[in-house]
This record gives C-alpha cells, structure tokens and sequence, in this order.
C-alpha cells in the first residue's frame, strides 16, 4: 500500500483545515515545493496536491504551484481542486500533473466527467468519493446529498474510472483513526477496485490496519505535519 502525502494549498502556501472548515487554518510551511521535496528525499513516489483556493471559488487557482513542484521533483502528482472545465483540466494537465482529482462535478456534471475520462483516459482522471453517514457530500462538504456512496462509485467504476479516493468527513484532520469500517464495505461491494482511504489517519498502527483490510493507498496529511508519523516511520514503509 502507497503513502500518499497531502499538501493543501491556501495562498500558495501548505496548510491543513480541520473537517474542511477554512476558519481551522493551520499553516505548516509557507513554501510547498519544500515540502514536496523533503517527501521525495523519503523515497515517497506521489503526491495528493490540493487547490483550497481553487475548491472555493470554483476554478484552479494555485496553478503556478502545481508547475513548480512539477517541473522541480519527479513525484506524480494528482491534483484537485477548482477543476470545472475543459480548459482547467487542460491547463493542469500542462502545467504537470499526472492525474485530475474529481468531486462535486462527478454528482452535478457526471457527462463532463466522463467526457474526461474518454478523452484523456481512465488512468489520468482521480474520483474524490467526500462521505458524510454513507451518502456523498459536495460543495466543499456544505451539502450532503441523498446519494449513497455505494451506488455513487458503482456507477462511475463502470463509467470506467478506476482511481477512487474516499474522505470520510467526520473524521478528516481530527486525528481519531481512519473510517475502516466504511472501506472494508466498498471494498466487499467493488472488490476489484483498487481504494485510497483518505481522513483520520494518527499513527503508523493506522497505516497497518490500512493495509491489512486491502486499501490500495491512504492519503496522510495532518498526522505527518503533526509528527505523529515520522520521516523514519515512512522513509522505512517505502523501503518495504
């Protein structure tokens, strides 16, 4: 199982927020591409790089940031954020990133989305599956709909698309553990797909159990800023 780090970007700058709340900002490094670099020296292959400014106003917005890790590190980086166009997704495609991230625009465009997805290929197109209580959120976790999460990633599985990742909004940045029940139910509903956990994470025990129950990857953001993983903690999973 992968270790994906999260870098958010506010400003341009890596911050993490608690359950999506912009007043709960917390900045971590005011240069991203330092971050990002300090993750590749620990042999870390990917990165899940956020446009917090992007999500809010409804277009990409830390463009220049995305250009700048990618043209500096070698990690692959998937990127959302603000992504609501043909031209956005294009202009993030150049600008480096190896995949698209997804959310709202899946529940409010869906067509669009698989647009996407056959014109640049299921592997270049990341879903963000936001729960809340087992039914997708959207707008930035402000709206919870009445769909169910199960249905939601079964129909875009066979849409085609392949590279799912599912935050579990009550326990996102509160560093409690990861949602491991709800995985181990998609995973028993789509045991062909390959699942990113992402939300809770607190600890390498975490991890562990992550990968005990099949997860194909876990997104980690707080719990490294925090130093309750370590560098030699991941720098050790990597050499796995």
């Amino acid at each position: 199982m992968e270790i994906i780090p999260a870098i958010d970007l506010i400003d341009g700058k890596c911050v993490r927020l608690t359950q999506g709340d912009y007043d709960k900002k917390i900045i971590y490094n005011e240069n991203p591409l330092e971050v990002a670099k300090e993750f590749e020296d620990l042999g870390i292959k990917r990165l899940h790089l956020v446009d917090l400014d992007g999500a809010k106003k409804g277009e990409v917005v830390n463009l220049k940031v995305l250009e700048t890790i990618a043209s500096l590190t070698k990690l692959a980086i998937d990127f959302g954020g603000g992504i609501k166009t043909d031209s956005s997704i294009a202009s993030v495609f150049n600008a480096g990133a190896d995949l698209a991230t997804i959310g709202s625009l899946a529940v409010k465009q869906p067509e669009l989305l698989f647009g996407w997805v056959k014109k640049y290929g299921a592997e270049k197109i990341m879903l963000g599956a936001d729960v809340s209580a087992e039914n997708i959120a959207i707008s930035g976790w402000l709206e919870t709909t009445d769909i169910n999460v199960f249905d939601f990633l079964k129909i875009n599985y066979y849409k085609g698309i392949t590279n799912i990742f599912c935050t579990d909004i009550s326990k996102d940045g509160l560093l409690q553990g990861p949602s491991i029940e709800l995985y181990k139910k998609i995973m028993a509903t789509l045991p062909e797909l390959k699942l990113i956990a992402s939300g809770g994470v607190s600890n390498m025990n975490d991890v562990f159990e992550l990968d005990e129950i099949g997860c194909g990857g876990v997104i980690i953001g707080k719990a490294i800023y925090e130093g309750l993983i370590t560098k030699d903690e991941i720098r050790s999973w990597n050499k796995k």
